[in-house]
C-alpha cells in the first residue's frame, strides 16, 4: 500500500463515524459479574469503570497463557499503545508510545509501586514480568502520588504478594538457538512470615546472528506481622548479557538499499551488559487516623555499553566509515514515600504524603572511529584496537522532592470527583569533561545547575448515568498538569548543559461501563495535550548528535477498546485508536539542516492503530490465542518526507493443557514484518527494525 498524504485526511473523515459506533474499549474486565480493581491512579483500591480516568488491566493469566515475556507483547491489546522491541538500550529494551508520542522516558514505569529506573530513564531492560499478579496501565500525565512523573501513561507492573505465587514453571526451546525458562513457588512461611521466590532466565538469538539476549531475573518476597503493623521485604537481581544490533540509516525519503538487511556494524567486542540490585522496605501501620504506609527503595546497576553506529554518509573507500563508544555507567537510585490514607467523612477518602526520588549517575565514554564494509562480510576490530578520539564524562545528581495530597469524593452514589495536588521541588547538579583524544589542551569541563520548584494538579470527575447489577455506564472526565526534569540518554557525546523542564497540560473524555453481567466492558475517549520543552534527539551541522528542547506539541485523538467474555474460557479484545501527534512551533536542526516543524507530524507517531485478539483457556485440552496489531502509515522524519507505510503483526499460541501438564507452540511477528520502529540516539537517519519472527515450545510443570 503506497502512501499519499491525502489518505490520511480521507481516512479520518471516512474513520470518525466508525469510531463513534465502536465506542467500545476498557478495562479487562473479569466474566460473570467481577470487575477488576486498580490501584494506580490514588494507591486507593477501587473499581476500573468507577475510576475517571482510562485505565486497563492485563491479568496476569492473560500474560502466561499467551507466552508473553516482553513489554511489547504485554502490552499489545491496550489501546493505542505501542512498545516495540529493542532499541539503542539494546535487544533487551523496548521504546514504549502512548497517544501517539513515541520517546523512552515520556511514560511512567512503576514495580510494586517503586518508579522502576529511579530519577532517571525507565529500566525497561531488566523489567521483570515473570509472577506477575497484573499489569495496570493508566493513559495520561501521572498521579501527584509519584516523585517521577510522566505526561502521556503510567505502566505498573504487580507482582503477586509474598506468599501467593502460583506455584508453577516453563522451560522452552524457540528459533535461533533459543531457550527460557521460568518458576515461581511459595517457600515455607518463616515464623508469622509468607514467603515466595520467582526466578526467570531466557537466551534469544536472532535473524543477525550476532545479536543476543540473555538474561536472568530473581525476586524474593516476604511479608508478616511485626509489632502492630505490616513489614513487607522485596529483594531483587537482573543481569541482562547482550549484543546489540545496528540501526539502519536513512538516505533521503527512505530507508537505504546499500546495507544487507540484519548487518551488524558493530565492534567485535560490542555489548550492552547490565547488572541491578534492589532492595525495598515497606511498614504498613494501622492508626486511628487511617493506614499509615511507608516504602523505602535502594537499587543499584552497573552497565558495560560498547557499540557502534555507521555515519549517515555511509561511504565505502577505506576511509574510516562509523563511530564506536566504550561506555561505563554507575547509577544509584533511592526512593521513599510515606503516607496516610484518611475517611474523614463518610464517602471521602484522602491520601496525604511526601516522597523523595534521589539519583546518581555516573558515566565515562572513550570514543573512536573505524572503518567496516558496508556489506558486513567483516567483522570490525575491537574498541581497545580502536585509538580513542575523545574522552567524555559526565556525573549527574538529582533530587526529586515532593509533598502531595490525593482525595476522592463521593458526595452522591452516582458522583466520583478525584482531584490532586503536588508541590515538586527538584535539584540537579552535573558535572562534565571532555578530552580530545588528539590534542591535548582540548580539555572542557563545565559544571551546570538548575532548581525548580512548581506544583502540578489533577482534577476528574465521574458520573454514573445508568446501572443494572453489575453493569453501569460512566460518563467521565480529567485534566491533569504535568512536570518533569529533563531526561539524559547517556549517549557518548559531550552535553554539559541541563536542558529545561518538559512540561504538558493534558484533559480528556470519555464513557466506559459494563454490559452482560459484566461481561463486556468497554471504553471510548477524547484526549488532547499541549506540551512544551519536549526534549528530542537531533545532528548538527556536522552531522553529530544533538539534544535539545522542542518548541511545542500537541497531541490529540480518540482510543477505543472492549473485553467480551461470551464464555469463561473465551475472551476477546479489540481496540481502534486515531492519534493526531504534530509540533506546534520548532524550527528543526535535521540532518544538518533547519526545518520549520510547525504543523508537521511527530516521527513514528501512525495515525491509526488497531488491534483485535482472541484468547480461548480452559482449565484443562486445547488451548489457543491470537492477537493481530495494525500499524498505520507514519514518517520516519520531522520535515514528513520519508513515509512508512502501514503493516500487520500476527501473535499466536496453541497449546494443550493436560491435568498437571501443558505443552504450547507460540509465535511473534508471524507475518515476518521488518518495519522501521525506533530511532536512534546516533542522530536523525537511523532506525531500529522490528525483529523477525520467532516460534518457540514451551512445557509447563506444576511445583
Amino acid at each position: 500500500m503506497s502512501f499519499r498524504p491525502w489518505r490520511a485526511a480521507r481516512l479520518r473523515k471516512q474513520a470518525w463515524p466508525l469510531v463513534a459506533a465502536l465506542a467500545l474499549a476498557a478495562p479487562h474486565a473479569s466474566a460473570q459479574g467481577t470487575e477488576d480493581i486498580e490501584v494506580t491512579a490514588t494507591r486507593l483500591p477501587e473499581a476500573v469503570s468507577e475510576v475517571p480516568a482510562d485505565i486497563t488491566i492485563i491479568p496476569g493469566a492473560e500474560l502466561r497463557a499467551r507466552h508473553v515475556t516482553d513489554l511489547a507483547g504485554a502490552l499489545a491489546l491496550v489501546a493505542g499503545v505501542q512498545a516495540p522491541p529493542g532499541g539503542d538500550a539494546g535487544p533487551a529494551s523496548a521504546v514504549p508510545a502512548f497517544w501517539g508520542l513515541h520517546e523512552f522516558d515520556a511514560f511512567l514505569l512503576v514495580v510494586d509501586g517503586v518508579p522502576w529506573g529511579g530519577a532517571f530513564n525507565p529500566a525497561i531492560p531488566t523489567l521483570d514480568l515473570a509472577n506477575v499478579e497484573r499489569i495496570e496501565v493508566l493513559k495520561g500525565a501521572a498521579p501527584v502520588l509519584y516523585g517521577a512523573t510522566s505526561f502521556v501513561g503510567v505502566v505498573q507492573v504487580i507482582h503477586y504478594p509474598a506468599g501467593q505465587a502460583p506455584d508453577a514453571a516453563t522451560i522452552g526451546t524457540g528459533s535461533h538457538g533459543s531457550w527460557r525458562g521460568q518458576a515461581a513457588l511459595n517457600l515455607p512461611p518463616l515464623g508469622d512470615f509468607a514467603e515466595s521466590l520467582s526466578l526467570d532466565g531466557e537466551h534469544l538469538g536472532f535473524d543477525d546472528r550476532r545479536e543476543s539476549l540473555t538474561d536472568g531475573h530473581a525476586l524474593y518476597r516476604a511479608s508478616g506481622e511485626l509489632g502492630p503493623g505490616t513489614l513487607r521485604l522485596d529483594l531483587a537481581l537482573a543481569f541482562v548479557r547482550t549484543v546489540p544490533n545496528s540501526p539502519v540509516v536513512r538516505v533521503g525519503d527512505a530507508l537505504n538499499s546499500i546495507t544487507p538487511l540484519d548487518a551488524n556494524y558493530n565492534p567485535a567486542n560490542a555489548r550492552i551488559d547490565q547488572n541491578e540490585y534492589q532492595g525495598v522496605l515497606g511498614y504498613d501501620l494501622p492508626t486511628r487516623f487511617g493506614a499509615w504506609q511507608s516504602t523505602a527503595s535502594l537499587d543499584y546497576s552497573g552497565i558495560t555499553d560498547i557499540r557502534g553506529f555507521l555515519r549517515p554518509a555511509l561511504t565505502d573507500n577505506g576511509s574510516q566509515n562509523a563511530d564506536s563508544q566504550q561506555q561505563q555507567r554507575q547509577i544509584l537510585n533511592l526512593y521513599a514515600d510515606t503516607h496516610l490514607a484518611l475517611t474523614p467523612a463518610a464517602g471521602l477518602d484522602v491520601a496525604i504524603g511526601a516522597d523523595l526520588l534521589y539519583g546518581v549517575a555516573r558515566q565515562g565514554s572513550l570514543n573512536g572511529a573505524y572503518d567496516v564494509p558496508l556489506s558486513g562480510a567483516f567483522i570490525p576490530p575491537p574498541t581497545t584496537a580502536l585509538h580513542v578520539d575523545e574522552i567524555n564524562s559526565v556525573y549527574d545528581d538529582r533530587r526529586f522532592l515532593g509533598q502531595y495530597i490525593q482525595t476522592d469524593w463521593k458526595p452522591l452514589a452516582w458522583l466520583d470527583i478525584e482531584a490532586g495536588a503536588r508541590l515538586n521541588e527538584t535539584d540537579e547538579d552535573r558535572t562534565s569533561r571532555h578530552v580530545d583524544g588528539f590534542t591535548a589542551p582540548a580539555d572542557l569541563a563545565a559544571i551546570d545547575h538548575r532548581s525548580t520548584v512548581r506544583p502540578t494538579e489533577t482534577f476528574g470527575a465521574g458520573v454514573r448515568l445508568w446501572e443494572n447489577g453489575a453493569d453501569r455506564a460512566v460518563l467521565y472526565g480529567d485534566v491533569r498538569e504535568a512536570f518533569k526534569p529533563a531526561a539524559i540518554d547517556f549517549g557518548p557525546d559531550y552535553t554539559p548543559a541541563i536542558l529545561q523542564p518538559e512540561r504538558a497540560f493534558s484533559a480528556e473524555a470519555g464513557l466506559k461501563g459494563t454490559l452482560d453481567d459484566a461481561r463486556l466492558a468497554w471504553q471510548a475517549e477524547i484526549f488532547r495535550l499541549d506540551f512544551t520543552n519536549l526534549v528530542v534527539q537531533t545532528t548538527n551541522a556536522q552531522g553529530n548528535p544533538l539534544q535539545q528542547n522542542a518548541g511545542g506539541e500537541r497531541l490529540q485523538g480518540i482510543e477505543t477498546e472492549f473485553t467480551w467474555h461470551p464464555v469463561s474460557a473465551l475472551a476477546v479484545r479489540g481496540t481502534l485508536s486515531y492519534h493526531d501527534a504534530r509540533f506546534t512551533h520548532y524550527i528543526a536542526a535535521e540532518s544538518g539542516l533547519n526545518v520549520n516543524a510547525a504543523g508537521k507530524q511527530l516521527p513514528l507517531s501512525p495515525y491509526w492503530l488497531a488491534a483485535i485478539g482472541a484468547l480461548y483457556t480452559p482449565g484443562h485440552g486445547w488451548q489457543a490465542t491470537a492477537v493481530a496489531n495494525y500499524v498505520g502509515d507514519q514518517y520516519l522524519d520531522i520535515a514528513n518526507t520519508a513515509p512508512v507505510r502501514s503493516y500487520v503483526t500476527l501473535d499466536a499460541s496453541l497449546g494443550y493443557r493436560f491435568d498437571r501438564y501443558s505443552v504450547t507452540l507460540s509465535g511473534t511477528n508471524l507475518t515476518d514484518q521488518r518495519p522501521p520502529v525506533a530511532a536512534s540516539e546516533f542522530g536523525d537517519s537511523s532506525f531500529y527494525l522490528l525483529p523477525g519472527r520467532t516460534v518457540f515450545l514451551d512445557l509447563g510443570i506444576p511445583l
